[in-house]
This record gives structure tokens, C-alpha cells and sequence, in this order.
């Protein structure tokens, strides 16, 4: 059954998940484990070589605490780690799909509410 909101459960709601994807690389992380990619921790430093080890580990530890992230260790010499999206993790895929979608849309906006004042700045 659907959770019923009102405006302020689904601002506050909206929050704590903005919030799980707040940092500087997270979104980056997430959209190299789109489409089921698994990725090693040394995939990341050469995908994004502007982070750090320090930042790539906690960002990593975040979303695994989160539940969007998945960590599997192989017992192995050296360590290999993979890291990939939950099923949970997955359905964000979507979500980010329609926000870039959304801000595509504010030139177009941006450009219709222009010619709008142009026309009316026109008629006067």
C-alpha cells in the first residue's frame, strides 16, 4: 500500500533522500554502475582521477550504509572488491533519468518566458 503524504512529509521525505545522495561524487559513482555495471575500486580512480582514495572510500562506505551501493570482497591475494548497484540502488536509474530530463527543459522554458516578454514588450 502507498504512503499517503502531505506537504510536509513529502518535502521532508524528498530531504532525506537528497541528503543520502549529497557529496561531490556520489551521482558521479552511481552513473558508472548504471545498466548492472560492476566496478572495482581501481575502475573508480581511473573513471574519476579528480578523487581522492580518502573521498572514494567514504563516499563508496555511504551508499553501501544507504543500501544503494553493494560491496563484495573476494578472499584473494591481492584483495579484489566489486562494487554494484542494489536492485534497490538500480531503480534510481529512472529517477535521475527524469531530472536530467527536467533541466534539459529550463532553456527551452527560459526561452519561451523571453520571447514572451520580447511580444508583450512588443504589443505596449
Amino acid at each position: 500500500m502507498r504512503k499517503i503524504y502531505t506537504p510536509a512529509t513529502a518535502a521532508s521525505d524528498v530531504e532525506n533522500v537528497l541528503k543520502m545522495l549529497e557529496g561531490r561524487w556520489k551521482l558521479i559513482i552511481l552513473f558508472h554502475l548504471f545498466d548492472g555495471k560492476v566496478q572495482r575500486y581501481s575502475d573508480f580512480e581511473k573513471l574519476i582521477p579528480d578523487i581522492s582514495q580518502k573521498m572514494l572510500a567514504q563516499q563508496l562506505r555511504q551508499l553501501e550504509a544507504d543500501g544503494i551501493v553493494a560491496r563484495k570482497v573476494y578472499p584473494q591475494v591481492p584483495p579484489k572488491v566489486e562494487y554494484r548497484l542494489t536492485d534497490w540502488g538500480q531503480t534510481l536509474c529512472p529517477a535521475l533519468d527524469g531530472l536530467l530530463k527536467w533541466a534539459e527543459q529550463k532553456d527551452h522554458f527560459n526561452h519561451s518566458e523571453e520571447q514572451n516578454e520580447q511580444d508583450d514588450a512588443a504589443t505596449q
